[in-house]
């Protein structure tokens, strides 16, 4: 006879995979009848014939006339109300920047990332994920977006990625309670991990953009290619930025010395790529030497 059984560690990784491409439930909340017949489709109305007046001899073809069947009156339809502005339209973009814009401290920012609603990812997330780490301190490092542990707990790199980037900062000095402050260009988790669009993009990087100027580090690091891109508004990849100090403009006019590097999720799955992360973190460890 055989064994059809499946190994423990296969379920869990099985599990772990579902995790991973957002799907963390096992039914939806109203239950859904696979096995019913569709709703027949209902008739169109059809308008009603005119009616037949008889005059009776020697009328006068002037006399009034009945009137028309409403149905055949043609009427012009009535000004819609001005609703909401649909999600992920351009206004919304618009909407928050100047949201961003009358923004002057950070807890005032948090806040309104909290209230708003244009982005659609906020229906899908558990958590609005805004920062970690101390404000006003010499590093900022802004990531992509949060994943399933970021989500779940509502902090920014907190996963095994987290992980590693705090072991990294943490062999050139910095730590989270006073060396560096993290957090991401989108403050909802994409489902399944899927890249963020750029009308999300647009969406978040609005109050990304006040973030980094209400924080004003002495030095900005962007982790991933979806961050760089975003952040520094180019088409170059990753692999030619990275490694290279560049400055971001802030709105002041003032410019910030920004390193790209990879996001620590690239190195867990391509080790080889660690070493040149670790010359992008010597280079941001002597740029604060030499700041200071």
């Amino acid at each position: 006879m055989v064994d059809t059984a499946i190994a423990p560690d296969a379920l869990a990784s099985l599990l772990r995979w579902y995790v991973d491409q957002g799907i963390d439930e096992a039914v939806g909340e109203d239950p859904i009848d696979r096995f019913a017949l569709p709703r027949p489709a209902q008739a169109p109305i059809q308008a009603a014939p005119a009616s037949v007046t008889t005059l009776a001899p020697g009328a006068k073809t002037s006399a009034a006339r009945p009137a028309a069947p409403t149905l055949l009156r043609p009427s012009s339809p009535a000004p819609a109300a001005r609703g909401p502005v649909p999600i992920e339209s351009p206004q919304v973009v618009e909407d928050a920047r100047a949201l961003a814009e009358n923004c002057n401290t950070i807890a005032e920012l948090e806040a309104a990332v909290r209230g708003f609603d244009g982005c659609a990812l906020k229906r899908t997330a558990k958590n609005t994920v805004f920062a970690d780490g101390t404000p006003g301190a010499p590093v900022m490092v802004v990531g992509e977006a949060p994943g399933a542990d970021e989500d779940r707990l509502g902090k920014p790199f907190v996963g095994v990625s987290g992980q590693l980037m705090d072991r990294m900062m943490t062999a050139i000095g910095l730590t989270r309670e006073g060396g560096f402050y993290i957090t991401n260009i989108l403050f909802w988790r994409p489902p399944g991990n899927r890249t963020p669009t750029l009308a999300e993009q647009a969406m978040c990087l609005a109050f990304t953009r006040r973030h980094i100027e209400l924080a004003r580090p002495k030095v900005l690091v962007l982790t991933g290619g979806t961050s760089v891109k975003a952040v520094l508004d180019t088409t170059e990849t990753i692999t030619r930025m990275r490694g290279k100090w560049v400055n971001y403009r802030m709105g002041d006019g003032s410019e910030l010395p920004t390193m790209p590097t990879f996001h620590p999720a690239f190195l867990l799955r391509t080790p080889a790529s660690k070493r040149q992360s670790w010359l992008d973190l010597l280079a941001v460890d002597k740029k604060l030497k030499e700041l200071s």
